[in-house]
C-alpha cells in the first residue's frame, strides 16, 4: 500500500467560504485531507485562542461527495489547528495549508490574519504550513491563478525535505491568468494601517465607533512581496515566529546591561 500524506486544511473565513472549497480542489488528490475550519468568520483574528468560553467542535457534511472529513470548530483558527491535532487526528499531519484567503495577506498584514495564524500554529507544533491568500475580497472571486499557485506550492512541500519549522506566507495578485507572471520568493514589505475612528451614533443616539483608515506602503524596495503583486507575481514569505530582534538587541546589551 503506498504513502499518502495528511493534508490539514483551515481558514478564517469559515467553513462555507468559496476559498476553502477552492484550496480543497486544488490538492484533493494529492493525499487524505481533513478540514477544521471555524464554524463563522474569524477574519483579524490574528494568533487568539480560546480560554475563558467553551469550544465546540462539529462533524459536517459539506464535502462528503468528495470523500473529504469536515469539522466546524466554534473558536479562532489557531483553536482549529490545536483541535485537527490533538481531537480530530491525534497526531500531526504531514502538512497544513490554510487559506485560500478572501483579501491580502502581504506585508504587515501577515501580524493580524487569521489565516496565517493558523499556518503559524501548525508551524509552531513542526508541521510545515502555508498561508495562501488571494488579493480579491469578493466571495465570487477568480479563483484559477490561485489554485494553480497552491497546487504547485503543496506539490513542492510534500515532494521536498524541509527544514524546521517551515512556514510561508503566499499572496495571489487579482489578475487573469494570461497576466500572471509566476512565482516569485520575496521579503515582507515594511507597510502599516493608519486608522482613523469615527464617532457615530446608533439609532438611540448612543454613541459608538467605526474603524476606517488606509493602508500605507512605507517600501519603495523592488524585492518586497508588495511589489511583486504589483507586477503579476504571486509572493512567497518565508515566515518565522521567533520574534526576537537581534540588531536591537545588540543595542540594548551594549547600553544597558549592568553587571551587578
Amino acid at each position: 500500500m503506498s504513502y499518502r500524506p495528511t493534508i490539514l486544511i483551515v481558514n478564517d473565513d469559515g467553513i462555507t467560504a468559496p476559498g476553502i472549497a477552492n484550496l480543497i480542489d486544488a490538492v484533493i488528490d494529492l493525499g487524505e485531507i481533513i478540514v477544521v475550519a471555524p464554524d463563522s468568520p474569524q477574519s483579524g483574528m490574528g494568533h487568539a485562542v480560546t480560554i475563558g468560553n467553551t469550544l465546540r467542535l462539529e462533524r459536517v457534511h459539506l464535502f462528503d461527495e468528495l470523500g473529504i472529513e469536515s469539522y466546524q470548530c466554534s473558536g479562532t483558527p489557531v483553536d482549529c489547528v490545536k483541535m485537527a491535532q490533538d481531537v480530530v487526528l491525534h497526531r500531526k499531519p504531514t502538512i497544513c495549508l490554510s487559506g485560500i484567503n478572501h483579501g491580502s495577506n502581504a506585508s504587515i498584514n501577515v501580524i493580524y490574519s487569521g489565516t496565517m495564524s493558523a499556518a503559524m500554529e501548525a508551524a509552531i507544533n513542526g508541521i510545515p504550513a502555508a498561508g495562501f491568500s488571494l488579493m480579491d475580497f469578493k466571495w465570487d472571486a477568480d479563483f484559477s491563478v490561485a489554485k494553480k499557485v497552491v497546487r504547485t506550492i503543496a506539490e513542492q512541500m510534500l515532494s521536498s525535505r524541509l527544514p524546521e519549522n517551515f512556514l510561508v506566507n503566499v499572496n495571489i495578485p487579482r489578475v487573469p491568468e494570461a497576466e500572471f507572471k509566476g512565482i516569485k520568493v520575496c521579503r515582507q514589505a515594511s507597510a502599516q494601517w493608519k486608522e482613523n475612528f469615527e464617532k457615530r451614533l446608533d439609532p438611540r443616539g448612543n454613541e459608538y465607533y467605526w474603524m476606517t483608515g488606509k493602508f500605507v506602503n512605507n517600501d519603495m524596495g523592488d524585492d518586497t512581496d508588495l511589489e511583486s503583486l504589483k507586477q503579476g507575481y504571486a509572493s512567497v514569505v518565508p515566515v518565522k515566529f521567533d520574534l526576537t530582534d537581534e540588531v536591537v538587541g545588540s543595542w540594548i546589551r551594549r547600553n544597558w546591561e549592568v553587571e551587578s
